[in-house]
């Protein structure tokens, strides 16, 4: 796997392209619709209305673009699960000095969500992992200095 690359999930892909259907259609329709009310309220320059349905279609439009971007340029995985750390990999590390378990997956930069437990493969963190296995130690610089970790294990 190419650390530089663009992934996804397939779980990611999926939930992309409902919500890119839903955009192109429900969406698409509900602000064609709310333009056409707006229009019809009159004079266009001092009309709210319809200013800010025509800043909605603009981001409706920009989500389009970027979903069909991520789609078409990223490289779907299937998950982790060997010994090796990647994309889709679970891992469990400790850091140093400390008893405390985190675990988290590595996954492509759009899916990253720290709340979660999904660390993006482009991070500090993800790059320090990538690549390693069980009982390989990590390190990387953070705003307070340099942390290091010993990854407990890799699924």
């Amino acid at each position: 796997m190419d650390k530089s690359a663009d992934y996804i999930t397939e779980e990611k892909r999926k939930s992309l392209e409902v919500e890119l259907e839903d955009l192109r259609g429900p969406k698409r329709r509900e602000i064609l619709a709310s333009l056409e009310y707006a229009k019809s309220l009159g004079d266009l320059s001092e009309n709210a209305e319809y200013h800010q349905t025509r800043e909605d279609q603009g981001k409706l439009e920009e989500r389009i673009a970027k979903i069909e971007q991520i789609l078409q340029f990223s490289e779907t995985v299937h998950g982790g699960g060997g010994e090796v750390i990647e994309i889709g990999s679970k891992v469990t590390v400790q850091k140093d000095g400390t008893k405390e378990e985190k675990v988290c997956t590595i996954v492509g930069s759009e899916e990253a969500d720290m709340v979660a437990g999904k660390i993006s493969n482009k991070s500090p963190f993800g790059e320090a992992l990538f690549g390693k296995k069980k009982g390989d130690k990590v390190s990387f610089k953070t705003p307070i200095g340099v942390v290091n970790y010993k990854i407990l294990s890799v699924s």
